[in-house]
């Protein structure tokens, strides 16, 4: 039986690690609570790396960064490929 991927936000998967830490302090075992928040443990892992002690508003300033992180490399790469252009045609190899 193929999952569903699903993309959660930042906010979500703050919530869910808030929620996962209440059950296994509650005593609940890693396997159910993964279970019950539908992840797997290679996910809640990752998540727990890259969010862990986050609060909400963090993960989404963290989010909207890397957002604009990749809008800027994108633009310096399309300069730098209308700068090699340009050297091209200045060269006269065209």
């Amino acid at each position: 039986m193929a999952r569903r991927k699903k993309r959660h936000s930042p906010e979500q998967i703050v919530k869910k690690l808030r929620d996962a830490d209440a059950m296994l302090n509650a005593g609940r075992e890693l396997s159910a609570v993964l279970q019950a928040l539908e992840v797997s443990e290679q996910t809640y892992y990752r998540w727990r790396n890259q969010y862990g002690g986050m609060k909400s508003e963090e993960a989404k300033r963290l989010q909207q960064l890397e957002d604009e992180n990749k809008r800027l490399k994108e633009i310096v790469a399309d300069q730098q490929l209308d700068i090699k252009m340009l050297k091209h045609l200045a060269e006269g190899n065209w």
